[in-house]
Order: C-alpha cells, then structure tokens, then sequence
C-alpha cells in the first residue's frame, strides 16, 4: 500500500492534536481523498454530515480511553487509528467510483473495496505520522495490508462487526490482534504487558 498522503501530514505540526479538531479532520481527510483520486484516477464523493458524525463519534470514545495513553502511549496511537477505521467502516461517507479505464498499477485492493481502501489509508498515514512526531520511530506495514485475501475477510467480517476495523488495522500494522474484544483496549496486549510492567514496579518500591 502507498502511503501517499503521509508527507502531507507530516508537514502540519502536532498532528495529533490537530487531528482532534472537526476543520484539520474534514481538511485532511479531503486531502487524502484528492490525492488517491489523482493517483489512481478514482472519482469520490464525500457526505460531509455522516464524515462530521465519525469524527464526534471518534472523539467522544478516544476521551474516554484518553488515560490508557499514560499506560502505553504507541498502542495508545495505533488503537486510536482502529477506532477511526471502525467509524468510517461504519458510516461510510465516501462513494469512490473506479475508472473505466483502469491505470495497470492500479491495486487489486482498491479494485476490490475502494471505500475500505479510501479509509484505511487515511488511517494509517494518520497513525504512521502521529507515531513519528510523538515517540520519533517510524511504523513499519505488515504483508498483510496488500494481501487480497485478507481484505475479502476484512470486509465481510467489518461489514458484520465493524469493531473487527481495529483488529484488522493491528494486523496491518505488525501488532497482534484481539479479535475476541478488539474495541476493549484495557485487553489489548501491549496495554496488559504495560500495566503489568507498572504494578511490578510500584511493588518494587513498596518494599
């Protein structure tokens, strides 16, 4: 998967934290949608109104979970990609229409969910660019993410449970995923391994 629209984010300082803003989410996620249409010849179209509902609905649920940040920062990120990709899932705003005459380096992927595909790269390249500007390490995508049959489960198993977006982002990104409470990031793996972490050592300094 191109990451097309990660050096355009990259530019905006505090990315994460613009991101949390209704006007940078709607302005960059335009951005991405411009860039993949001129990439690949895709024409989309956007409900601004159902794409207003996925960021209050993202936000309202990231300021919930905000203090597990403090636990593990990373998958603190990356878990907040998945739940992004789960409200798009879920809403859907965009309708990507493919070209008549397709470029031949057009990705089977998008050919088979360009929706899913819109979405998904919006939010990785959020993820990678956040994870870079806070912790300074680049994220490395697993083979996984340009797999076709892992996108035919991805679809069928999001459009059933869109909760599976987050397991599936995980996946993409190199993290193992929990598919049992894959919206539950108190049980994410990284999250327990860390409080565990934490607990031993607030026992170390009790004795």
């Amino acid at each position: 998967m191109e990451i097309l629209t990660q050096s355009e984010m990259s530019a905006l300082p505090d990315f994460g934290h613009r991101l949390r803003q209704l006007r940078w989410f709607r302005r960059t996620f335009a951005s991405c949608v411009k860039t993949l249409d001129k990439r690949y010849g895709l024409e989309s179209t956007v409900n601004e109104e159902m794409l207003a509902k996925v960021f209050v609905d993202w936000v309202e649920t990231i300021e919930q979970k905000k203090r597990l940040a403090n636990v593990d920062r990373a998958d603190f990120i990356k878990f907040s990609g998945g739940l992004m990709l789960r409200e798009l899932i879920k809403a859907d705003p965009a309708a990507v229409r493919l070209p008549v005459h397709a470029k031949d380096d057009l990705p089977e992927t998008i050919a088979f969910w360009p929706e899913g595909f819109l979405y998904t790269n919006f939010c990785i390249s959020a993820v990678s660019v956040v994870h870079l500007q806070e912790l300074g390490e680049p994220l490395h995508l697993s083979d996984y993410v340009d797999d076709l049959r892992t996108w035919w489960s991805f679809r069928e198993n999001t459009h059933e449970m869109p909760a599976y977006a987050i397991a599936f982002l995980d996946r993409f990104l190199g993290v193992e995923p929990n598919w049992t409470m894959p919206d539950l990031p108190e049980a994410r793996a990284a999250m327990l391994e860390a409080a565990a972490g934490e607990r031993l050592l607030a026992d170390d300094e009790e004795e």
